[in-house]
């Protein structure tokens, strides 16, 4: 072989590692903007989050508002992937969806796996038990049988307080497990349980909230690790949305006092290092 054709081998050879080589350092903030497309993983079915709309089967809900948004500020439009609750974190992490919006709280074991961005309010684990039933604080519900959604914060919760969790895909069927005495009580966020214990007086066997919460959670973006362009991208636009009052706007649509769950969202987007809590394992 010449020497020339040696050299054109080399110069190729070096071409391709360098093609490699930008390939791997291009970061996922840059694809998701030559795409034209955030995707964003929400709840399935988790009202006033994100759910298929009654009339239209389109998803709607806070959560889906705020993919929305975000992508707006982008310059991008925001494909929207229903995920159920165990499969948020794990489709954030194989690159299946490029954020998590999806009531999504922060805990040790989560952080491991994917990064969160600045958490956008503080969420409360509640329990719901039957109205009948004595007891008025999470201690009296040690040993005892309660229900919530598999690979949630909410089966953390009732492991922490040392009860027994018995879990299911969605919020409807822990509710059931109440109503049909398969479990003394359900635990879920705050909006979850306010609706279902409304409901739960309109029919079947009436529950009330047991007003000590089971924990505190700060609620984030889920992304993939090692992607510091688009955790910074996010917690930047979190930010500007909330200084501009468009958090609020949508927490009140949603969630605000005028509709059924009757809540003022009184969190800012703030750096995690600021916030007092004990996290979640």
């Amino acid at each position: 072989m010449s020497f020339k054709k040696r050299s054109i081998g080399l110069v190729a050879a070096v071409a391709g590692l360098a093609g490699i080589a930008s390939a791997a350092c291009a970061d996922q903030l840059s694809d998701i903007i030559q795409r034209k497309e955030l995707r964003c993983g929400t709840f399935a079915d988790v009202p006033p989050f994100a759910a298929p709309d009654a009339k239209t089967r389109e998803m709607v809900g806070f959560d889906v508002d705020l993919c929305k948004a975000i992508a707006q500020h982008w310059g991008v439009v925001a494909k929207v992937t229903p995920l159920s609750v165990e499969a948020r974190v794990p489709e954030v992490k194989l690159g299946h969806v490029d954020i998590t919006v999806a009531n999504l709280a922060y805990t040790l074991g989560r952080a491991e796996q994917i990064q969160f961005s600045d958490p956008y309010y503080i969420a409360k684990e509640m329990l719901a038990v039957k109205a009948s039933d004595p007891g008025s604080a999470k201690a009296d519900f040690k040993g005892k049988r309660l229900a919530s959604t598999k690979g949630s914060t909410s089966e953390l919760a009732i492991k922490m307080n040392e009860s027994d969790p018995l879990t299911f895909v969605d919020t409807g069927s822990a509710f059931m497990a109440v109503q049909q005495n398969k479990a003394v009580g359900m635990v879920a966020n705050t909006m979850t349980i306010t609706k279902l214990v409304n409901q739960s007086k309109e029919g079947g066997q009436p529950l009330k909230m047991i007003e000590e919460p089971m924990v505190l959670q700060p609620i984030g973006v889920g992304m993939k690790k090692d992607e510091p362009a688009l955790l910074a991208k996010i917690n930047e636009t979190l930010l500007a949305m909330d200084q501009a009052g468009e958090i609020n706007q949508l927490w009140d649509k949603w969630l605000g006092p005028s509709t059924e769950f009757k809540m003022t969202r009184t969190d800012k987007v703030a750096p995690l290092s600021q916030l007092k809590f004990t996290p979640l394992p």
